[in-house]
């Protein structure tokens, strides 16, 4: 039953968005005609066998990455440097266990708040699993401190790319706007994080039953130099964070600049670079599967530094494909749902119930509501472009600080439903890669969300007093 416990997690939360299609009227808002109820469109068993073609065409990038994620460590599980490198920071950090936990988690949630790189990171969970777990600490303390992280940088999110933007475009609101209480959040999230983890890593460090051998590479016979790895690591991941920061709309058009001019360079008159590297786009554009085709490269590069034959190179990949196929396919399918709210738009009808139970900006009724809008958009441009612009419509007295209070709400809750909901992509894959039964993350992850939600609807209401 465990092993197949996603599986059924997934299935019942997508059949869930298919009876919401059922049960409530659609409802769509237009700046001419305000918000407009009409009748239901109820999702049938033509749609729910098409849409999962339709989240692999639209959100294939997301499997594909997943998929190379495996395949990448894979081949450095074949180098032998890999399990060299987890062994020596392993000795290394030897009594500061705990000292390793807090500082991934600040860099994790730092790099999250601050560039908006959230699916990205999952290149780096791996990594820090097999370190964590080779520590001696369990599955539950792995994934509370990858996924935890990324989370409360979500929650804390400063300058991050998707999500601030599309929340300043809609909201009217600049980049600066209510930086304070953003920071404020991210420091007391990232606190409260790091306090429960340690306590619960701590109480179980060495007492767990685990199998490592799904999580940490086996030793490979001969002495390994590790920092060509080291370096190509440090490199794709300084690469993902600049590629990206939305560099134009802090006015840096560099990386734009080079970019043209490396694809407009002619040699006889014929842009050689151009047609080589084909349509490849600037830092501060690039997507999840510019990442994939990043990672490609770089295990092509290392199975090269590390003299792999071309056959154990297509072997490694391919066994990265199968032990990543889950993961990647559980994350691919949740897409459904956000389909699913698109195509029936049954969520502003929800919202506008939600929202019409108080007068004027109220900080309980718009974080119910903004989790809500997480929970059915799962990823932040889709819950901004879905709600945001008839949330706004409701308060038309309000100042610029005073939307600026509404998009703090929208992604603190964002990044707070991400934390447990059976939408959120980064939580399920990384909880079927460790094989972590869904019912089981929640037992253990609840005090920690009702703690960062008491401490955001305290902070949301000093907001809306102020």
């Amino acid at each position: 039953m465990k092993k197949h416990n996603l599986i059924k997690v997934v299935a019942i939360t997508i059949l869930v968005f298919v009876l919401l299609s059922w049960i409530f009227p659609t409802a769509s808002y237009s700046s001419t005609q305000g918000l407009v109820e009409a009748e239901r469109v109820q999702v049938g068993f033509y749609e729910l066998f098409n849409y999962p073609s339709l989240a692999m065409s639209y959100f294939g990038y997301i499997f594909v990455f997943v998929l190379m994620i495996g395949a990448f460590y894979e081949i450095l599980s074949k180098t032998g440097a890999y399990r060299e490198l987890v062994d020596r920071l392993v000795k290394q950090f030897k009594g500061r266990e705990s000292l390793f936990l807090a500082t991934t988690m600040v860099i994790l949630a730092a790099i999250t708040s601050f560039s908006g790189l959230s699916v990205g990171l999952m290149f780096v969970f791996p990594f820090l699993i097999a370190l964590i777990l080779s520590m001696g600490y369990g599955k539950l303390t792995a994934a509370a401190t990858t996924v935890g992280s990324v989370m409360v940088g979500l929650i804390g999110t400063t300058f991050g790319n998707t999500s601030v933007y599309y929340l300043n475009y809609y909201l009217g609101t600049e980049l600066t706007t209510q930086i304070w209480p953003k920071v404020i959040i991210l420091i007391i999230g990232l606190a409260l994080l790091i306090f429960n983890v340690l306590k619960y890593a701590k109480k179980t460090k060495n007492d767990v039953d685990l199998v490592k051998e799904d999580y940490i590479p086996e030793k490979v016979k001969g002495k390994h130099a590790i920092w060509p790895l080291v370096v190509i690591f440090d490199l794709l991941l300084i690469i993902m964070v600049i590629a990206q920061l939305p560099w134009e709309e802090w006015g840096i058009t560099l990386f734009t600049d080079m970019t043209d001019a490396i694809a407009d360079f002619e040699v006889f008159g014929f842009p050689i670079f151009g047609k080589i590297l084909g349509a490849v786009l600037p830092f501060g554009q690039w997507s999840i599967f510019d990442f994939a085709v990043l990672l490609f490269i770089a295990g092509a590069v290392i199975a090269f530094i590390y003299k792999l034959k071309v056959s154990q190179w297509i072997s490694a990949m391919c066994d990265g494909f199968k032990k990543f196929a889950l993961p990647a396919t559980l994350m691919m399918i949740l897409y459904m749902c956000l389909i699913i709210a698109t195509y029936h738009q049954f969520q502003l009808v929800i919202i506008d119930a939600i929202l019409s139970i108080t007068s004027g900006l109220n900080s309980f009724t718009m974080a119910i509501a903004t989790f809500l809008a997480s929970v059915f958009n799962m990823d932040p441009m889709y819950v901004a472009a879905g709600t945001v612009p008839y949330v706004a419509s409701l308060y038309t007295d309000l100042t610029t600080s005073g939307y600026g209070i509404i998009a703090v709400i929208y992604q603190s809750m964002y990044g707070l439903a991400m934390l447990v909901a059976p939408t959120s992509v980064i939580l399920i894959g990384t909880l079927a890669y460790l094989k972590i039964p869904y019912g089981k993350w929640l037992k253990h992850i609840w005090k920690l969300f009702v703690e960062l939600l008491v401490i955001l609807l305290i902070i949301f209401t000093i907001l809306v007093l102020m």
